[in-house]
């Protein structure tokens, strides 16, 4: 089993999706996906990205936004 992983490229607005397999230090890039290919998802992963570097950090909420941002993208591997 693996974790996805999410973070923004601002410079070429796109979503950088990789996985992590469980137990490992290793990151596999999956894809990246242009802002505009899916605006919902780029705008959840910049509000993860706000969150985990936010100086009242709330790892619940964090937590809960990561689950959004995986259900959004598993939504995006569907219909694509």
């Amino acid at each position: 089993m693996s974790t996805v992983l999410f973070a923004i490229d601002t410079d070429t607005e796109e979503v950088i999706v990789s996985e992590s397999p469980k137990g490992s230090n290793k990151i596999n890039f999956i894809e990246r996906i242009k802002r505009q290919d899916n605006v919902i998802l780029y705008n959840a992963v910049a509000t993860l990205t706000g969150l985990s570097t936010a100086s009242d950090f709330d790892a619940t909420i964090f937590k809960a936004m990561d689950k959004v941002c995986q259900m959004l993208y598993n939504k995006h591997r569907e219909n694509n």
